[in-house]
């Protein structure tokens, strides 16, 4: 490790200053609060001058840089990150120790930045760490949400859905940029008028505007002085009240702005079960896209005189279909704004444009009605319409005469705009997020788009970020790891492979299973803590944590801890190794199945952690308000990883891999990137269950599944099922859990009780390997040493070298600088 040039007395200096000048207080008299504040901005310090240097150098060599535009972006907390990639962490804990500080009680005090919720939104994350640690330029571009999507409280086993006010102590990391603000205008009515070249244009007249400021965080690279941003923005209302004003309109339409203002970037995801919800997201996804489009072609503008040399400095990612209106939005700038032509606009669109597809889901690829698309944003409409006119003609000229492939492929179609088709059509790259995925939108969500131009697609399995769930999250496991093989894994996790080696040494096992039942106590302090439950970390820790979604199966998983117990009750002697099992789950806020499912997870634990007759031998724990913060705790001390999708409809998954990393054996289906895992680790290293995607895709097409008929035969699902409807878990009200015994019974869309019997045996597996604990660590160790691809080091490498076409930059710091 190279030697740190870092002055611990400056910095304590600064800490002590820091309180004094914020706060009028000395250092002993601050709260925990103004502490982390302090010493956030001591850390600042360190940032801001790499951050300056990082900006410089990519102006003076005119770089191409990459905006990485996604909805989420679900960073975790910040202090310790940045310590860490500044290469300062030890020295900062020290620093702070001799000041009576406790880092850890600091970095507590820092609330999740909570601009994100689920794995697209992490995902992002991680993306943004590697290419700042690879040194590649790059903008992340979201919205400021002043509340998330909400801070999950359990009250008597229910979901409640809190506001996540992270914002109310301030952010130490983020600086306010009004010198970039921008106008983005919603509805009002389009024109074509002669301008004074005698051109026509379009100009937008009676419009709604909205004043998007940008704040932007650093994202610090791995000790290499790079340091990008993380722009995400706010809004203001443009007009202030005058209350002295006759203009009634004008009065209104200030009332009218200053309400959107406030709105438009209160949360992430609001319910869209109704109209209103929708017309709120769709001005969301306007929103950010516009203020990040425009700025990025001001900046561009700044150093490069020709437009048409765009997608020589610019590439757009799409993460998913939220941010799709790029493509629209990046035409009528180049036309309205630019007085390019259609041809001239659209080459440059379709060769800066890009779109990650994270979804087979057919729910989540984006539609918006025609009437609501069209009002909001009329002139987006306009050249949505016209992009359509032209896609069709092309569809037409490749399959004459086919109107079902222009049904199939058209983006405006049936009263609705058709956010994944324009996308695609928009964009010079297609990607999937894990091969299996990839191989799915080629052969059937996306066939036709395909077939048409294979060209376009192409496969970037996920990946995530080592330095923060390993590194910061396992630092028991990182500094071992470090000790046997040095520390290059922090930068390239190919070299995790050198650990394949000591798999089979009892003293390397017994070390490392030391380090994950040490990780295992911490976890069983935090359950203590937040949800008074005792559990023993010499049990095995079977943890599924991830988005709560009837497709993920954490039903599936409940009904076997139903089943086990049931299985005690009766066999109260059965050679059965004691189990924790460890559930978190936001569900969104308007999808009743899933909160009704986590309110059997809780009854269900309710019941079996008060019965005393089975002797502790099943403890179940759902946390709360899980999220980055937590997970690093919770990924740390997993035995085994629940990845248990129904086939064929996980895309990738990334837990998995954070899971992988930190010695967890999968327990899963062969779904997304768990496919991938297995052939990293060995299939004799995952214990896999379950119909393929293939046999899931068979039923779908050619129906022959009856869910009725497993329940009239087994004797085992017919219990648990029953388990639902006669009060065994819901007292008294015996129809509290009717919809998902219903939802099972009739149709069960997702195979639960289809699989039910496979994950049994699965499990019954995972019971026997955890009893062998020479073949459990090696199995374990192997994971850990096969992670090596799963890291977004690589995945970046790939767009980047693939999609984006980036140059890397080396930052070198002036002498005088910290």
């Amino acid at each position: 490790m190279k030697k740190s040039n870092f002055d611990k007395a400056a910095f304590k200096k600064a800490v002590v200053e820091n309180v004094k000048n914020q706060y009028r207080k000395t250092i002993d008299e601050a709260t925990p609060q103004q502490v982390y504040q302090a010493v956030s901005y001591a850390v600042k310090d360190y940032v801001i001058d790499r951050w300056i240097a990082t900006h410089k150098e990519y102006e003076k060599k005119n770089v191409k840089t990459v905006y990485y535009l996604s909805m989420e972006f679900l960073m975790g907390r910040a202090l310790g990150n940045n310590m860490i990639n500044l290469t300062y962490y030890n020295e900062i804990k020290e620093a702070l120790d001799e000041l009576g500080f406790d880092l850890n009680a600091i970095e507590d005090q820092e609330p999740d930045a909570a601009l994100g919720n689920g794995g697209l939104g992490r995902l992002a994350a991680c993306f943004l760490d590697s290419l700042a640690t690879l040194g590649y330029p790059a903008y992340g571009c979201g919205i400021r949400y002043r509340y998330g999507m909400f801070r999950q409280e359990i009250r008597d086993g229910y979901q409640i859905e809190k506001p996540d006010d992270w914002l109310r102590d301030g952010n130490p990391f983020e600086i306010r940029r009004d010198d970039y603000a921008v106008i983005v205008k919603f509805g009002g009515n389009v024109y074509a008028e002669q301008g004074a070249d005698g051109k026509m244009k379009f100009v937008q007249r009676d419009y709604q505007a909205i004043r998007a400021i940008p704040y932007d965080m650093p994202v610090v690279g791995y000790g290499n002085n790079v340091v990008n941003t993380l722009r995400i923005w706010d809004a203001e209302a443009c007009q202030t009240f005058n209350l002295d004003s006759f203009d009634k309109g004008e009065y209104q339409r200030a009332v009218e702005e200053q309400n959107l203002a406030k709105t438009i970037c209160e949360v992430l995801y609001p319910n869209d079960n109704h109209y209103a919800g929708k017309e709120l997201r769709l001005k969301q996804q306007y929103f950010f896209v516009s203020a990040s489009v425009q700025r990025a072609i001001l900046k561009f503008k700044e150093t490069n005189k020709d437009i048409h040399k765009l997608p020589e400095k610019v590439a757009f990612q799409l993460n998913d279909t939220h941010p799709t209106v790029t493509v629209a939005e990046l035409m009528r700038i180049l036309m309205d704004e630019e007085g390019l032509s259609w041809e001239e606009a659209w080459d440059i669109t379709t060769k800066t444009c890009a779109y990650t597809n994270h979804t087979i889901m057919a729910e989540a690829l984006e539609k918006w009605p025609i009437e609501l698309f069209s009002r909001l944003l009329p002139r987006i409409y306009q050249i949505v319409e016209e992009i359509n006119r032209r896609f069709q003609m092309e569809i037409n000229a490749k399959y004459p005469g086919n109107q079902e492939k222009i049904a199939k492929m058209s983006i405006i179609y049936d009263g609705q705009v058709k956010m994944a088709h324009l996308a695609i059509a928009g964009s010079y790259a297609v990607n999937g997020v894990a091969q299996l995925h990839t191989d799915i939108l080629k052969k059937r969500e996306l066939k036709d788009f395909y077939e048409m131009t294979p060209e376009k697609f192409n496969n970037k399995t996920n990946g995530i970020t080592q330095r923060r769930f390993l590194l910061h999250g396992n630092p028991l496991l990182a500094d071992w790891v470090t000790e046997k093989i040095g520390d290059e894994w922090i930068t390239d996790l190919s070299q995790m492979k050198k650990l394949a080696v000591y798999a089979d040494d009892k003293k390397y096992q017994q070390e490392f299973m030391q380090i994950k039942y040490k990780n295992k106590v911490r976890l069983a302090e935090y359950i203590k803590e937040h949800n008074g439950i005792d559990v023993d970390p010499r049990s095995v820790f079977d943890v599924q944590v991830k988005r709560l979604h009837e497709y993920k199966r954490q039903l599936l998983n409940i009904l076997h801890v139903m089943h086990i117990y049931n299985e005690l009750k009766a066999n109260p002697n059965m050679d059965f190794v004691p189990h924790t099992y460890i559930f978190g789950a936001k569900a969104a806020a308007g999808y009743r199945r899933a909160k009704l499912t986590i309110k059997l997870i809780n009854n269900v634990a309710n019941v079996i952690n008060n019965d005393e007759t089975i002797n502790g031998k099943i403890k179940v724990v759902f946390i709360e308000n899980y999220r980055v913060s937590n997970a690093e705790i919770i990924f740390a001390a997993a035995d085994v990883s629940e990845q248990i999708s129904t086939a064929s409809k996980e895309a990738s998954g990334t837990g998995n891999m954070k899971f992988m990393l930190n010695g967890a054996l999968t327990l899963g289906t062969m779904d997304g990137a768990n496919v991938e895992i297995v052939e990293e680790v060995g299939i004799e290293n995952a214990i896999i269950f379950g119909m393929s995607a293939d046999e899931v895709m068979k039923y779908e097409r050619e129906g022959g599944y009856y869910p009725r008929d497993i329940f009239n035969n087994n004797q085992a699902v017919r219990k648990v099922l029953t388990q639902l409807v006669d009060g065994t878990y819901s007292g008294n009200d015996t129809e509290l859990f009717r919809e998902l015994y219903d939802a099972l019974l009739n149709q069960d869309q997702y195979f639960i009780l289809k699989d039910f019997d496979s994950y049994c045996e699965a499990q019954k597996r995972v019971n026997e390997w955890y009893k062998n604990e020479d073949a459990w660590a090696k199995s374990a160790m192997l994971n850990t040493a096969c992670c090596g691809k799963f890291t977004s080091d690589r995945t970046i490498e790939e767009y980047a070298k693939d999609i984006w076409k980036l140059q890397k930059v080396t930052v070198k710091l002036p002498k005088e600088t910290i």
